[in-house]
This record gives structure tokens, sequence and C-alpha cells, in this order.
């Protein structure tokens, strides 16, 4: 159960990187199933689970249960740090609808179909692909559909003032 290559060489070394809570419970585990399969007495067991509990790094772990016969991949895993699963990347696309989004307030329109544009390419992308990023670009395409709405009202708000202004000039004698 000898510390592999692939481990970062932190702390002098590949077992001398500190063992966490989740690691000491492994190994505690591979102690319980070697005491049910007979292979160590009591005494042995209990004094292992100690030193199991009490270890430091991933060198003093692996000298706990080197001499067990436990599936090599049990031990592996026992004696190396767990490894964070990769994240997802965020799409670009919904970054970029957020920011056109966003960027309504400042240059105005201009950014409104842009902000559509990338939000609908984003969250087309994000269903094929798995990335990161739907509620972003969620909310890129509500600012700009937003902004579209708010607009068309501002519209028929003007065209009605400028009609009632018409008609109240004709009456007018």
């Amino acid at each position: 159960m000898a510390a592999e290559a692939g481990n970062p060489a932190v702390g002098g070394g590949p077992g001398g990187i500190r063992a966490a809570d989740a690691d000491r419970d492994r190994v505690a585990g591979i102690l319980g199933t070697a005491y049910s399969e007979g292979r160590l007495s009591k005494d042995e067991y209990d004094a292992r689970l100690e030193a199991a509990l009490s270890a430091r790094t991933y060198a003093d772990l692996d000298q706990i249960v080197t001499d067990l016969p436990v599936r090599a991949d049990v031990a592996r895993a026992a004696a190396r740090p767990a490894v964070a699963a990769p994240v997802a990347r965020t799409n670009g696309f919904a970054v970029a609808s957020l920011a056109c989004g966003l960027g309504q307030f400042v240059v105005g329109p201009l950014a409104t179909v842009p902000a559509i544009v990338f939000g609908h390419l984003a969250r087309s992308q994000i269903r094929r692909t798995g990335e990161q990023g739907a509620g972003v670009a969620l909310a890129g395409l509500v600012l700009g559909w937003g902004a579209v709405i708010v607009g068309v009202i501002f519209i028929l708000i003007a065209a009605a003032l400028a009609m009632s202004g018409m008609h109240a000039g004709m009456q007018m004698p």
C-alpha cells in the first residue's frame, strides 16, 4: 500500500501528507473487516484502531494496514488523499449574456439583442454539453427580454400620449 508516484509531493513526500478524518475512517473499516475475518486478534485490532484514529499522515496509515491482505484498490484509496471531482466550467455565452444584460444599464438598448442571443445560445450549449451557467444565461435572458418589454410599453405610452395630444389639438377652435 505504498504511496504512488501520482500523489502530490507535499510535506516532504507523498506519505508525509496529513491524513483527514475520512482517511482514518477508511482504514478503521479495513481493520474492522480484517478483525471480522479473523486476521487480527482483539488486542491487535484495538491497538491498530487506536493507531489509525491517532494517525497524522498517510505514511502512518500505510504502516497500520500494510501486512493485511486487502483489495489493492481499497488499500490505495485509504493511503492517498481524496481527489475532488473536477468542476464543470461555466459556459462563455452565459457569462456574455449576463454581461450584456447588465450592460444595458450603462450603454442602453445596444446590449439588449446580444443579451438575448447569447442567452439562447448558452442555454442550447448547456443542454448539449452539461456545462455550468444555466442560471447565469437565464438572468441575461430575463434582463434582455425585460428591456424589450419595458421598451415596448414605453413606446405604447408615448404613442398614446402623442395621439391624445393630437386629438386635443384638433378639437380646439
